[in-house]
């Protein structure tokens, strides 16, 4: 076992501890079998964190990722949270969102942690969207990263793997930022007076009948005619 220090050593701890924090009971999880799963001694576990209970707040903070995800204006929001979320994962070899999904159906300590989300991710989120139903679009779209993460771990060496973040972005970010401005768009043109069709489906319309003298001239030829004995005996 070797004692990393500094940040690479801070990181790993942090991974270890987020496995064992939402894969175990509270009460299960010790220091000691935290160092062992980083590979390390439990001295630098205790030299950074002081405690478990302090290491377990470390897990359940989800603010310093909340900063770094909604650190753009909403024109471009979409695409900074991926690009983030992607960038994060590769520098620091774990995701920053995904560790709520494995809190789910605990009612011990780790119900803190779908908390946390709650409060520093989805309300904040909340906040900096505009337009209507903002609570429900933010839910989606923490949803729809909390899948990104999901799947970018499931397929470990897959296509994602390769690509590079930016591209992943121009495929993923578009969906997120319909949430972001265009739904909200959406909800007010929803919600506002009936819009007039356009210029061309107007000018396509049939014309209406006019009343008058000429209406109804055709059939009436149609019958003079059928009286005229000349013309039944040209038909006969």
């Amino acid at each position: 076992m070797t004692d990393p220090v500094g940040e690479t050593g801070r990181q790993a701890i942090q991974r270890a501890a987020r496995r064992a924090f939402t894969q175990q009971p509270y009460a299960e999880v010790t220091l000691r079998g935290i160092a062992a799963d980083a590979g390390i001694s439990p001295s630098p576990v205790v030299k950074h964190f002081g405690s478990k209970e302090r290491l377990f707040n470390s897990v359940a903070d989800f603010g310093g990722a909340a900063d770094e995800l909604l650190a753009a204006p909403p024109a471009v929001l979409g695409r900074h949270m991926v690009l983030s979320l992607v960038t994060t994962r590769r520098a620091e070899l774990m995701d920053p969102l995904l560790r709520v999904v494995f809190s789910l159906g605990n009612t011990d300590e780790r119900s803190l942690l779908r908390e946390r989300f709650r409060e520093q991710v989805t309300a904040r989120l909340t906040e900096r969207l505009p337009g209507e139903e903002r609570a429900l679009r933010a839910e989606l779209i923490a949803g729809q990263l909390i899948g990104l993460g999901a799947t970018l771990s499931l397929h470990r060496s897959g296509a994602g793997a390769a690509a590079t973040a930016e591209h992943i972005a121009d495929l993923y970010a578009p969906a997120l930022q319909q949430l972001i401005v265009d739904g909200a768009n959406e909800c007010r043109v929803s919600q506002g007076s009936p819009r007039s069709p356009p210029r061309h489906a107007r000018s396509l319309r049939w014309p209406k009948a006019r009343a008058g003298p000429l209406r109804g001239l055709p059939r009436r030829l149609a019958i003079a005619r059928a009286r005229t004995p000349r013309y039944r005996s040209n038909r006969g």
